[in-house]
């Protein structure tokens, strides 16, 4: 098994006024800070420890657990508008004045919602396996098979494998890998995502799918920071198709689609990501 310098960061904790933060931060600080957000039923155990290296060898990175969320007390939310009061509450508790912000799956919807709430504590958004804030036209339903992984409060390799990678050789290699990175954090037996927590994912997310379009559009013209939209093109969860008709609608943003890949692209292309990632920071 690989040695990764996330795998030693260590649980730091921060006072907000809903909850006691547990957060890790890792790579040189000084400048923007890049602030990750975490995916449906994610911690930050979660994260890619490569993938974190990757990004931390020249950013100030931190991931933390919003409001009710695994290592993170407090009252789980069950909105949007909760889960970007809670990222608000964390990043002003670090005292940061401006962060970049990174979002996976809902992660990214959320970084969006803090970039319209916030517009003066978010430089630039980095939207990963995502799409805007509601329901796009003529995008492909959920399947049954993806609805039910995502009600399952166990769900096993094989379920992770189908929602995270596209069933072929290469890409459910490179799932299993990503699935050995995780493992030192996982096997330390930190807290899961409640399923009072996931609940209250999935309930903002089901109110997110009854937005009407034109309300969706309004949040994306009130995104005036420059986004980075990164996405794999056989994505079953977030279909690439809402990262295209996204970016139609927001005024300074590159779109950057992954072959052979779909919804945890950015690992099982962490080198190639995050020195997008790097570039669109540093442009």
């Amino acid at each position: 098994m690989s040695t990764y310098l996330a795998d030693k960061a260590e649980d730091l904790i921060v006072e907000g006024p809903s909850a006691r933060f547990t957060y890790r931060r890792m790579g040189p600080q000084g400048g923007v800070p890049l602030v990750l957000l975490n995916r449906f039923r994610g911690t930050i155990d979660w994260w890619d420890p490569e993938f974190l290296d990757y990004l931390a060898a020249d950013h100030d990175v931190i991931v933390f657990d919003n409001v009710g969320v695994g290592y993170t007390d407090g009252e789980p939310r069950d909105s949007l508008e909760g889960f970007a009061q809670g990222a608000i509450e964390f990043i002003d508790a670090l005292g940061l004045s401006q962060a970049d912000l990174l979002g996976w799956s809902l992660g990214g919807i959320v970084a969006q919602r803090v970039a319209v709430r916030r517009p003066e504590l978010v430089r630039k958004v980095v939207v990963a396996g995502s799409g805007p804030a509601g329901w796009v036209p003529d995008a492909p339903p959920f399947s049954e098979k993806v609805l039910g992984i995502m009600a399952k409060p166990d769900a096993d390799l094989e379920d992770m494998l189908y929602l995270f990678y596209p069933e072929t050789e290469t890409a459910r290699a490179s799932g299993r890998e990503h699935f050995d990175h995780v493992a030192t954090r996982l096997a330390a037996g930190g807290p899961a995502v409640s399923e009072a927590a996931a609940q209250g994912m999935l309930t903002a997310a089901a109110t997110l799918l009854a937005a009407p379009f034109d309300e969706v559009v309004a949040e994306l013209e009130a995104i005036k920071q420059p986004v980075l939209y990164a996405n794999g093109l056989h994505d079953v969860m977030i279909p690439a198709h809402n990262s295209y008709v996204a970016v139609q609608h927001l005024d300074n943003a590159t779109l950057v689609l992954y072959t052979g890949a779909g919804h945890a692209f950015l690992f099982q292309y962490a080198k190639a990501f995050t020195r997008q990632v790097a570039d669109f920071l540093a442009a």
